[in-house]
């Protein structure tokens, strides 16, 4: 008679002998992201000198620039580049575009 909480584990192993499961590995393309990047920024930076142009009139281009770096950094790390991301990381990651459901 067997201990029924022993479990007798046998050399064969064809019921485990499974498939792997190919996993599609995303390559991003940078171009496609520098791409993204410029048509997203270049309204944005436009937008930007044409509100601070008239208010930093006569001051030298660093000191514009150091007014402006910071505020396009935030924006694109803050908010282009998660916006990018959600909208678009199916095209920079070079995957089919996904299927959206609707209800």
């Amino acid at each position: 008679m067997t201990d029924p909480t022993s479990i007798d584990i046998e050399d064969d192993t064809s019921e485990l002998d499974l498939l792997p499961i190919p996993v599609l590995q995303p390559n991003p393309s940078r171009l496609r992201l520098a791409m993204l990047l410029v048509i997203a920024v270049y309204p944005l930076i436009t937008t930007l000198l044409y509100i601070l142009t008239p208010l930093t009139d006569g001051w030298a281009v660093w000191h514009r620039t150091l007014l402006i770096a910071p505020i396009m950094v935030g924006s694109i790390v803050f908010l282009v580049s998660p916006t990018i991301q959600k909208h678009f990381g199916w095209y920079v990651a070079r995957l089919p575009r996904p299927v959206r459901r609707e209800g």
